[in-house]
């Protein structure tokens, strides 16, 4: 049986990442579309010959199987919540949430809805993260991991929210670190911070010459961003695991956008060079290596289309909601990455989150 999916979100995410890879896998069939504005309404309606409805109270969960939330980042949490507690099995995009409460607040309207949440960022998804993953076990004691991913130009507009403290939650360490927080897990697992610091900056964010044309956002005729740009952060376990991150929606550094992941271990390292994301000024083709006393072997990765990763997750929503033990597996890496984004912005020289409480991680 197909899953019968409503599409909670109609703007750049919704329209062009998940509506199209919907309706080429035909294990899902979109039933149905949520979005306030009456012409992404309409436009839906006009792609799929499905309704769409200006509010998620419209819906009945018998009517689906599946609400994919793809709505701005401050309606995700109180979205998730209405569709959890109704009974309708909800997948959110990246940021899930914006703080540690909001996470409580959704695991309690799992509990109560009995239906899974499921958790969305698809970096995992790539075939050369994989393929990095695969390596971890060679590499001896895991020692220091870098996360890095650098856009020559890339501040996303979308109407203005996704520069908007109030509406965003924060800027480059909400869109791209949520990504690269992922990955760490993905590579080295769980991990529980003791020590956090970090700044941030705001040199390009409020400049027209450093926006992300690629996305064809809707020109913003007042800028006025709030969010930071950049984020240098670093981070340590308490068995002595360092992490840096940094992530930029523009820098004078690249000729094009750049995602690096480097694995420090006591044995050998390993370094992937990519470019995650959607944007065409990228690097020509993943390059994985392993380096030993000096020695570099380079390790064949295939070169995937641009958003295959999109459609690898489907696959694993699809394995999820059969599984009865999902509910409550989602929330917890939830709660360990805002939590570290959490700590991260109150480690900064200039906090955009006031400080919280934080499970995960706790800034010094």
């Amino acid at each position: 049986m197909r899953i019968r999916t409503v599409l909670v979100g109609f703007g750049w995410s919704g329209r062009e990442i998940w509506l199209p890879r919907l309706m080429a896998n035909g294990e899902y069939e979109v039933v149905a579309a949520v979005d306030p504005d009456p012409a992404r309404r309409e436009a839906f309606t006009a792609a799929t010959d499905r309704p769409a409805f200006g509010d998620v109270d419209a819906l009945r969960a018998e009517d689906a199987d599946l609400a994919l939330v793809a709505s701005p980042n401050h309606l995700h949490a109180a979205i998730a919540r209405r569709l959890l507690t109704r009974g309708l099995a909800t997948f959110v995009e990246k940021p899930v949430c914006l703080s540690s409460a909001e996470a409580d607040t959704l695991a309690e309207a799992e509990r109560a809805g009995g239906v899974p949440l499921l958790a969305g960022s698809a970096c995992r998804y790539r075939a050369d993260v994989r393929a990095l993953a695969d390596l971890v076990g060679e590499l001896g004691h895991l020692r220091h991991i870098d996360l890095v991913w650098e856009r020559a130009c890339g501040v996303p507009r979308s109407q203005g929210w996704f520069t908007s403290l109030a509406e965003a939650g924060g800027g480059v360490l909400f869109d791209l670190g949520w990504h690269l927080l992922d990955v760490l897990e993905t590579i080295a697992g769980p991990l529980a911070f003791v020590q956090a610091a970090a700044s941030t900056s705001y040199d390009h964010v409020n400049d027209p010459r450093w926006t992300a044309a690629w996305r064809h956002d809707q020109p913003t005729p007042e800028l006025d961003a709030d969010v930071e740009d950049t984020v240098r952060g670093f981070l340590v376990t308490g068995s002595g695991l360092s992490v840096g991150l940094r992530a930029s929606w523009a820098t004078h550094a690249a000729s094009h956008d750049v995602t690096e992941v480097r694995i420090e271990g006591s044995d050998d390292t390993a370094m992937l060079r990519s470019t995650f994301g959607f944007s065409p000024n990228r690097e020509p083709r993943p390059r994985l290596s392993v380096v030993r006393r000096g020695r570099t072997s380079e390790i064949a990765v295939p070169t995937e289309p641009i958003g295959a990763e999109y459609s690898r997750q489907l696959d694993d929503i699809r394995d999820h909601l059969a599984d009865p033990s999902a509910c409550g597996s989602a929330i917890a890496g939830v709660r360990r990455i805002v939590g570290t984004i959490e700590a991260l912005y109150a480690a900064s020289a200039t906090p955009l989150l006031p400080a919280g409480p934080v499970t995960t991680a706790a800034a010094t």
